[in-house]
């Protein structure tokens, strides 16, 4: 046979080293074609019926022990709540280390402020509170005694009639009434300057209380003995100045009251100078003049209340209610019938000066947060970490 390859044979053609399809006729048998139908494709997730079963993610089998949960990624910043927690909201904001909330307060937040420091600390307060009134309940036997004298030489002026001179009558009213204006001055300059000075002592209470630790008395004059010649100068200035208000016109005490009633808190809380906690004061107050009248005002009214029903069964007998029944008469009350009165104002001043002084110190604080954050400096100073959103 002829070779028609050629050298054409030995050159690779493009299909060399690919299986080829036969050609027709070449004399290959052809492989006997399947015309068995395919396999379907199963679904995603679809296993064999002789393959073991994979439970789905989360799956435990009965009596099995679950799993610990995964733990968290410390590296990476987790963004929004994680399923499972509550979310972490403090009703105290910032906490509730002591006896008050480190948030902005309400009035019930307020008086309930003053009743908490009371409960936790009774000797400390109620002490403070009682060498106050006995002081206060001293100085109102002095100037009621004072003021008897005259009494008794009205009440003999009233007796004679119309056989008096019209002298003789206009000097014993205006005598009288003027002791009288004297004496209810002298009170109210007396009782507003003692509880200037427990407003600073009660400041120096909160001070530590609001934060939760231990308040002694020790400790209290330990911060209040650098400041108290001041204390006592804020205090005369600001009794003096608010009663020569009321006398004058009653708005310019009122007005003069309210906005120099945190002078004290100031001046024990910031040791600053006489001048300081004055303009202190106003500043804190100012912007929330009605807010502050206020509260205090309403602080005013309970303890007027409370000191009324608890003196009410120790002025029986000092002829108050007979002189209401019988006007035309003037009754002198004895040294005895004053003593008892003094008894009961000592009882309710007791409880009820601490209680006002609080609130005072309470609106001080309050006003900061609103203004300084100081709910912050007092959180850090008590050691409490801020509560996260979530």
């Amino acid at each position: 046979m002829t070779d028609t390859g050629g050298e054409g044979a030995d050159t690779p053609t493009p299909s060399q080293g690919f299986p080829q399809a036969s050609a027709p006729g070449s004399g290959e048998p052809k492989p006997a074609e399947d015309h068995a139908p395919s396999p379907a494709t199963p679904p995603r997730g679809w296993q064999a019926p002789d393959a073991p079963a994979t439970p789905p993610p989360g799956w435990e089998a009965p009596g099995t022990p679950a799993a610990p949960p995964p733990l968290p990624s410390y590296g990476t910043p987790q963004y929004g709540p994680q399923y499972g927690q509550q979310p972490r909201w403090n009703p105290h904001g910032l906490g509730k280390p002591g006896v008050i909330a480190l948030r902005p307060l309400n009035i019930g937040d307020i008086l309930d402020g003053a009743i908490t420091a009371i409960r936790r600390h009774p000797l400390l307060v109620l002490g403070i509170g009682a060498v106050m009134a006995v002081i206060s309940a001293a100085i109102t036997f002095v100037v009621q005694k004072y003021v008897l004298g005259d009494l008794e030489s009205f009440a003999s002026t009233v007796e004679l009639g119309p056989a008096a001179t019209d002298t003789e009558l206009r000097d014993a009213v205006f005598g009288t009434f003027g002791d009288a204006a004297l004496a209810l001055v002298s009170t109210t300059l007396v009782s507003t300057l003692l509880l200037t000075v427990t407003t600073g002592l009660m400041a120096a209470v909160m001070g530590r209380a609001a934060l939760g630790r231990e308040v002694t008395f020790a400790v209290v004059w330990r911060d209040v003995q650098p400041r108290l010649l001041p204390l006592v100068g804020v205090a005369f200035a600001y009794a003096l100045l608010t009663t020569i208000g009321l006398m004058l016109c009653i708005l310019p005490g009122v007005v003069a009251w309210a906005f120099w009633a945190l002078a004290a808190p100031a001046l024990v809380l910031e040791r600053g100078t006489f001048r300081q906690a004055f303009s202190r004061s106003v500043k804190l107050v100012g912007g929330a003049f009605w807010r502050v009248f206020g509260v205090l005002l309403l602080a005013q009214i309970i303890e007027s209340f409370f000191e009324s029903i608890i003196q009410l069964p120790f002025t029986l007998g000092s002829g108050v209610f007979t002189q209401i029944l019988n006007p035309a008469k003037v009754t002198v009350p004895s040294t005895g019938d004053l003593l008892l009165a003094s008894a009961g104002q000592i009882i309710a001043g007791t409880i009820a000066i601490p209680f006002v002084t609080l609130v005072t110190v309470i609106v001080y604080f309050d006003q900061r947060m609103r203004r300084e954050g100081m709910d912050i400096e007092l959180a850090r100073a008590a050691g409490v970490q801020p509560p996260q959103a979530w």
